[in-house]
């Protein structure tokens, strides 16, 4: 619970900053001072870069395109110019607090080829062994800030996964007798490592969605928005991720379903 109120917390500030700085951003604009707008800029994309790093990582992992090949600065130095040219189009905060999801996912979709699920990972997920599980936890870490880190393919310090948790996971009323189960028996730096261990192996297009559902509180319809497709798309790639996700902790802890 502690945690969910510090993420809650946490994305809630960054809603405040962007309703603080677009007046502000909309009347630089006007006077024409793109020194100070890009001043100002620079408060709103610490959270976008954190985005854009993870996207990036998963891309890593799933062989589009080798490390290093692509660095977050490459996407934000773009967003100064987007930011920039659209900031007087947009009616209120909201609109522009979407509008900068959506224009960071394009920009990162047009890079990243994004391929169709092979459920090949499904059927794995049920066959993997609890050695086969600790060998692929030896190559994560967590730091002492607690950030996750995947050490062979992320040099970048400033990706953090937000801490996930089993409430992440399982959110049926009926699951409430696994989350208990599985917070007595596994420490939450455990749980945090299993989730985004397993997020890493999923399609860009449903880890994207899990963490814009999760850990920038969009809803449905806005990440529907922002990715250009259907509310149905959305909920079905939110619902095979955590499917991927609870499958995982079944397997590897011997919880029964």
């Amino acid at each position: 619970m502690e945690d969910m109120v510090k993420y809650n917390k946490q994305h809630k500030e960054f809603r405040v900053i962007i309703t603080q700085v677009f007046p502000d951003l909309v009347q630089l604009k006007k006077e024409e001072d793109k020194e100070s707008f890009n001043e100002l800029v620079l408060k709103i994309l610490p959270e976008i870069n954190k985005y854009i790093v993870g996207r990036l990582n998963s891309a890593i992992k799933n062989g589009h395109f080798s490390k290093n090949k692509y660095k977050a600065d490459d996407f934000i130095d773009q967003l100064f110019i987007e930011i920039y040219d659209h900031i007087d189009g947009f009616e209120n905060q909201k609109d522009f607090y979407l509008w900068l999801f959506k224009k960071t996912n394009q920009l990162l979709e047009d890079t990243i080829v994004e391929e169709e699920f092979d459920e090949l990972f499904f059927k794995n997920i049920d066959t993997y062994t609890k050695p086969e599980w600790d060998e692929m936890e030896e190559n994560y870490t967590v730091d002492a800030g607690g950030d996750f880190l995947l050490i062979e393919e992320l040099d970048d310090m400033s990706y953090n996964h937000n801490d996930y948790t089993l409430n992440h996971v399982f959110i049926e009323n009926k699951e409430n007798k696994i989350v208990k189960k599985l917070d007595k028996e596994i420490s939450k730096e455990r749980i945090h490592t299993q989730i985004a261990m397993v997020l890493q192996q999923l399609p860009l297009a449903m880890s994207s969605v899990f963490e814009l559902f999760t850990n920038y509180k969009f809803t449905a319809k806005e990440i529907a928005e922002i990715r250009n497709s259907s509310i149905t798309q959305v909920e079905k790639l939110l619902e095979d991720a955590r499917k991927a996700l609870q499958l995982s902790f079944f397997n590897r802890y011997a919880i029964n379903k």
